[in-house]
């Protein structure tokens, strides 16, 4: 009788890159070696190292690092779509960041990506019912990294934050699939409303620093919002909004102005 094969191991070219990264790091700087082996080169996947890296983060006094990575383990094990939204999450950093020269960079040290993939898995104890442990979650990312994602809050995948200071992204709040923002944006609420309160931001958008989405409203697909807007109505599809308030200002310039990071206002009055 013939003897079956071993499964081959799955491809993972994000978790590849990010190994043949961390052993170039060491090579060029050996200080660091011991971080790198401890974050990356003994974890035996992605998920693993970024449960590690979650845990290393968030712990404390209260926590210890160890129950943090197993909480981690068990929503990477049990939901597999946190592993992918990850690695789209990794990739859309090094893609769109011109400061992000590896894979291995936003796993060590963007806050934006470590933040973003700690309220992945406290979302995930939210949708267990595990709404205490989940807020746990939030309360230590606002206080490590200064960004407050409230674990009902739903993302896509492909979420790139940079720089990553003093987001806020409300209950309600939806954001979309390849969306880029970058620091001090607020997606909030108008006041003391109850119920569906926060925007829904659609796919392929681009949020300039400091601009504040408030109220259930929708920013349509492959939109941009200048920095430093206040928006506070419907934004429709391909379309650039800037101002206080803000006002449809031109088209979006490009099929996804999330990709190309593009924030010049074009042929705008004044730009």
């Amino acid at each position: 009788m013939a003897q079956k094969q071993p499964r081959p191991a799955a491809l993972d070219p994000v978790w590849d890159r990010i190994q043949a990264d961390a052993a170039a790091a060491i090579e060029a700087e050996p200080l660091i070696g011991g971080m790198v082996h401890a974050s990356v080169l003994h974890h035996k996947s992605f998920e693993r190292a970024l449960a590690y890296r979650i845990a290393s983060k968030l712990s404390s006094v209260e926590m210890s690092s160890q129950l943090i990575r197993e909480i981690s383990e068990d929503a990477y094990a049990a939901d597999p779509s946190l592993g992918e939204a990850a690695r789209a999450d990794i990739v859309a950093v090094y893609e769109r960041d011109p400061a992000c020269h590896t894979l291995l960079q936003p796993l060590l040290y963007f806050k934006g990506f470590q933040a973003v993939q700690a309220y992945r898995v406290g979302h995930w104890l939210w949708n267990q019912g595990r709404k205490n442990l989940a807020y746990f979650i939030q309360a230590r990312v606002s206080e490590i990294f200064g960004i407050d994602i409230h674990p009902n809050a739903r993302i896509g995948r492909g979420l790139m934050i940079d720089h990553a200071h003093s987001i806020v992204i409300g209950e309600t709040a939806v954001v979309g699939d390849n969306v880029s923002m970058l620091h001090s944006v607020t997606l909030g609420g108008t006041g003391k409303e109850d119920d569906d309160r926060h925007p829904k931001i659609g796919d392929g958008v681009l949020i300039g620093a400091g601009a504040k989405v408030l109220g259930n409203i929708r920013v349509g697909n492959c939109s941009r919002v200048a920095a430093g807007s206040v928006v506070l109505d419907e934004v429709p599809p391909c379309k650039t909004v800037a101002g206080v308030p803000a006002k449809i200002v031109g088209e979006a310039g490009c099929d996804q102005p999330s990709l190309t990071m593009d924030q010049i206002l074009n042929g705008v009055p004044g730009a």
